[in-house]
């Protein structure tokens, strides 16, 4: 608990700033499955960091990790 803690306070949340999942159409349509992407590219600072998509990993229902997840 300590470490999330830590990782909560961290300083880069002065900075960075939480970001919604956005559908994948064009991707989702060919593969026949929902493809959500994570756009870090979207924080002010240009971060392409595993921050975001771990921390929505982290939230996921075991059942749908367990299918896969592919980060990109």
């Amino acid at each position: 608990m300590e470490y999330l803690t830590n990782i909560l306070s961290s300083k880069v949340y002065d900075v960075a700033i939480e970001l919604p999942l956005e559908l994948a159409t064009k991707l989702s349509e060919p593969l026949g499955v929902r493809v959500w992407m994570k756009r870090e590219d979207l924080q002010p600072v240009f971060s392409f960091k595993l921050r975001g998509a771990y921390n929505i990993m982290a939230k996921l229902p075991r059942e749908q990790l367990e299918r896969g997840v592919i980060c990109f």
